[in-house]
């Protein structure tokens, strides 16, 4: 059987949240009200980053010069390289602004790499707001990009592997057949007693793939094999 790794961007990818890099830089302070509100329990992210977004007084140029600025973990392009490699298709599948995404991207060479996040919407030549192509009416957290029902979709005829950082991830932590986790992911497996590899960079990923899967070749079977990992 096939196998799909299911990427967070925000934290996993990237060393900071894209999103609040910016809401900290342009938008106005209610935005940490709103994320309290999120925090709380009190609204889903979905409305969380509309709202936040909405709060953000920045061209576009601006955004995207701040943009330029934030760093991806530097072992991603070679495990990008390696999944390529060994047929197994890498997704991002994030919470965050598709825009924000793709920009980061395409500035270290990874354009190719298909993207499911929310999608930026400009109001004006200083506003924004987002829409939300992955949303979906039943979603549990409320997000914008429903990783559960991606989760499904993506995996439908194949195995996941899911690697994450934080609280949009923890739903599907429970769907996928795999997770590698770190930073609140890590707790919250821990805590629910679902089996997660522990890692820092993606060298720690590509570590436990290449004792899995050894041999470089299309159509691989992710095998099931005990190792090391923090449950």
């Amino acid at each position: 059987m096939a196998l799909k790794v299911l990427c967070d961007f925000d934290g996993t990818i990237t060393k900071v949240d894209t999103a609040d890099a910016i809401f900290s830089r342009f938008a106005a302070p209610a935005w940490h009200d709103i994320e309290a509100l999120w925090e709380a329990g009190e609204i889903g992210s979905a409305e969380c980053m509309r709202r936040q977004m909405e709060l953000v007084d920045a061209s576009l140029p601006e955004i995207e010069e701040a943009l330029d600025t934030l760093e991806i973990d530097p072992t991603f392009p070679a495990f990008n390289d390696y999944c390529a490699a060994r047929g197994i298709e890498l997704i991002i599948v994030s919470d965050g602004v598709g825009y924000f995404i793709k920009r980061i991207l395409q500035r270290a060479g990874l354009q190719k790499l298909p993207v499911r996040a929310n999608r930026l919407i400009q109001r004006g030549q200083r506003r924004f707001s987002l829409g939300h192509p992955h949303k979906v009416q039943d979603c549990a957290s409320g997000a914008g990009t429903c990783k559960c029902a991606r989760a499904a979709a993506e995996g439908a005829y194949c195995r996941t592997v899911l690697i994450g950082d934080g609280r949009s991830d923890f739903c599907v932590a429970h769907e996928a057949d795999i997770v590698f986790a770190k930073k609140s992911l890590l707790r919250y497996t821990t805590d629910q007693g679902i089996l997660a590899f522990e890692y820092s960079t993606f060298a720690d990923v590509q570590a436990v793939f290449e004792t899995l899967l050894p041999v470089p070749q299309p159509n691989l079977t992710f095998l099931n094999t005990s190792i090391n990992a923090s449950a």
